[in-house]
C-alpha cells in the first residue's frame, strides 16, 4: 500500500473526530492503567475521550465485567486488559 498513489488511499477521520471511551470502575489498578495511557494518546493526538464506570451503568456490567478495562474507539472495542500505546496511536491516525 505505500506505493500507492496518495488519490487510491481509503482516508479515515481526522484524530479530532474520533472518540476514545475508557469503560472501568474505581479501584481497579489496569484501569488507572489504561487511563495514563488513554491521556498521554489522546492528550498527543486532541482526540476527545471519555471514562464510563460499570459500577453506574448496569447495561455496560452486564456486558464488559470480564473485560474491564475497556476501550472503545468510535463506540468499536479497541482492546481490553492492557492498552497498547503503540497499537491505540495507529489506531486513531490510521498510521
Amino acid at each position: 500500500m505505500a506505493d500507492m498513489s496518495p488519490l487510491f488511499r481509503r482516508k479515515g477521520p481526522a484524530p479530532q473526530d474520533r472518540l476514545v471511551t475508557l469503560i472501568g470502575k474505581p479501584g481497579c489498578h489496569l484501569c488507572d492503567d489504561a487511563q495514563a495511557v488513554i491521556e498521554k494518546v489522546c492528550g498527543d493526538l486532541g482526540v476527545p475521550w471519555e471514562k464510563r464506570d460499570i459500577t453506574e451503568e448496569p447495561d455496560l456490567h452486564d456486558q464488559y465485567w470480564e473485560q474491564i478495562p475497556v476501550v472503545l474507539v468510535d463506540g468499536q472495542q479497541h482492546t481490553f486488559w492492557r492498552v497498547n500505546e503503540e497499537r491505540l496511536r495507529k489506531e486513531l491516525t490510521g498510521n
